[in-house]
């Protein structure tokens, strides 16, 4: 069975930045050995003669005409908007060294 150790648990724990006490690492220690083990268990399944598919029945894809709709009004797009300048929404800036305008 492939398992997972403690330090990698602390490692992904710390990149997601939660916060788990020792009991619920050692809980998610185990839950993901027992994951990546079914996992493992799958991936030992013969599927060689098994066509690749998206959905395990054949499902009709309903197309409809494209077909150029009115556009809605700026202003209503921007109505429920936090904050709004015009017909913009306003966001803050997120890339730091940019210049604005």
């Amino acid at each position: 069975m492939s398992g997972i150790s403690r330090e990698e648990v602390r490692r992904v724990v710390a990149l997601a930045r939660l916060s788990l006490s020792p009991e619920e690492t050692e809980r998610l220690t185990r839950e993901l050995g027992a994951i990546l083990g079914y996992v493992e268990t799958l991936s030992r399944v013969d599927t060689t003669d098994v066509p690749p598919t998206s959905h395990v029945m054949a499902l009709a894809t309903p197309l409809r005409d494209d077909v150029p709709a009115e556009p809605i009004d700026p202003e209503l797009a921007v109505a429920n908007a936090p904050l709004a300048s015009g017909s913009a929404f306003v966001v803050p800036k997120v890339i730091e060294g940019e210049e604005e305008g």
